[in-house]
């Protein structure tokens, strides 16, 4: 028998003891082995969480506990959760996570600590999306050339509204909150952290790329609003938040930001609150993964199906999947300045002659080549320059901007979106 302890008993944990509950004869049948959830930690004893299991406020009661094979850790945060998954492991036991934010900045510290204790985190990314197994395991015979993904779910919903309804982003960000998409300071979603922290671990999975969240490109959805979504219709584009991983000979680019994306591209098409992650492997070409990217059962569901895979085995795989370094230890993280793209501006300015002349000219001095411009009505005798361009690196379309903001024409910073 397998003894289960849960570590932060909330809409997650109380799924996974209800699943180990009411799912017993199927998982029993699948471990080889009953697995059982004997006891969990609330910071709050007087809430109900709806679990038949023994509840306590002290981590202890389930670290120094002889009879726990496996924790469950899911607190949430960093710094705490840390300390207890490691304690968990020095004592022995294996641990399963769906904490995200942990393992983006100690993913390669509890490697070190686990060693052969198994370590377990597929909730981690994309909810019940089985995406770490299916890197770490199912494409291990692949060099991996590109992972791409919509790996938030609140704000896929929210471009989803604003795309099919035309819903401002004000108002659909209300309504997220209202409906607990999204939290009362909804910015670690809408400003693309969750997102990153998730494309940090499948980095490092697939790459051995040890980058924190400071190190890497992270942008959100909160500058995009209805005349980008109409620039983007009008030129055959869906705008979707992307995490993208992609090696360029022995470099690995990470970025998450808003992107413009051919609707024809199957990720284009991926609405509402659903997660989908593209991988290219050298060998078998691209696989894709969609599925609920959040939610108790679903979440619950891969934290089950990682205790199952501990309990048949007893001890798991490398943590990330590798014993020797990747790729010989060559690849490196691109500096931000010099990834390459295809961008979309959106430039108010002032409606009135010489304007578009003295654009041009800036977008020719930081050698920046127009594809396409259109300039719509706005307020204030104000317009909207709406501009796509060829491929740019970052640093000279970053230079761009700041002299344009800095025009008496210019009204405000010059909205920027990358097209993939």
């Amino acid at each position: 028998m397998i003894k289960v302890g849960i570590i932060g008993v909330g809409t997650v944990g109380a799924s996974v003891a209800n699943i180990l509950k009411d799912n017993a004869d199927v998982i029993s049948a699948r471990a080889g082995v009953d697995i059982i959830a004997k006891s969990g930690v609330v910071k709050n004893l007087s809430k109900d969480r709806g679990v038949d299991i023994i509840l306590s406020d002290n981590v202890d009661d389930v670290l120094n506990d002889a009879e726990i094979d496996v924790v469950v850790e899911l607190m949430g945060g960093v710094d705490e959760p840390f300390e207890v998954v490691k304690r968990a492991l020095e004592s022995g036991k294996a641990v399963v996570t769906a904490n995200k934010a942990l393992l983006a900045y100690h993913r390669y510290e509890l490697q070190d600590i686990a060693k052969d204790i198994a370590f377990e985190f597929e909730a981690s990314v994309a909810g019940g999306i089985p995406i770490i197994n299916a890197l770490r395991d199912g494409l291990s015979a692949n060099h991996i050339e590109s992972i791409m993904g919509i790996m938030n779910g609140t704000c896929n919903y929210m471009m989803t509204k604003m795309t099919n309804e035309g819903v401002s982003y004000d108002a659909i960000l209300k309504e997220a909150q209202e409906l607990g998409y999204a939290e009362a300071d909804p910015t670690f979603d809408v400003g693309g952290y969750d997102a990153a922290h998730k494309l940090l671990i499948l980095a490092s999975i697939a790459y051995g790329i040890d980058a924190k969240p400071e190190d890497i490109l992270i942008e959100g959805i909160d500058n995009v609003r209805s005349e980008d979504i109409a620039f983007a219709k009008e030129f055959g584009y869906a705008i979707k938040l992307l995490g993208i991983a992609k090696k360029d000979a022995n470099e690995v680019e990470l970025r998450v930001h808003a992107c413009l994306i051919k609707q024809e591209e199957m990720i284009a098409k991926i609405d509402g609150v659903m997660n989908a992650i593209s991988v290219v492997g050298d060998k078998v070409g691209e696989t894709l993964y969609y599925g609920p990217g959040a939610g108790g059962d679903a979440t619950a569901s891969a934290v089950v199906a990682n205790i199952i895979d501990i309990a048949r085995s007893g001890k798991s795989t490398p943590m990330l999947g590798f014993d020797r370094p990747m790729e010989g230890s060559q690849l490196t993280l691109k500096p931000t300045a010099n990834i390459e793209s295809k961008y979309y501006l959106r430039v108010n300015v002032s409606d009135k002659a010489g304007v578009l002349a003295r654009i041009t000219k800036i977008f020719e001095t930081h050698n920046i080549s127009i594809e396409t411009m259109l300039q719509r009505p706005s307020e204030n005798s104000s317009a909207n320059l709406l501009i796509s361009t060829h491929t740019a690196t970052e640093s000279d379309i970053q230079a761009m901007i700041d002299e344009l903001e800095a025009l008496d024409f210019v009204n405000a910073r010059p909205v920027m979106i990358r097209i993939v």
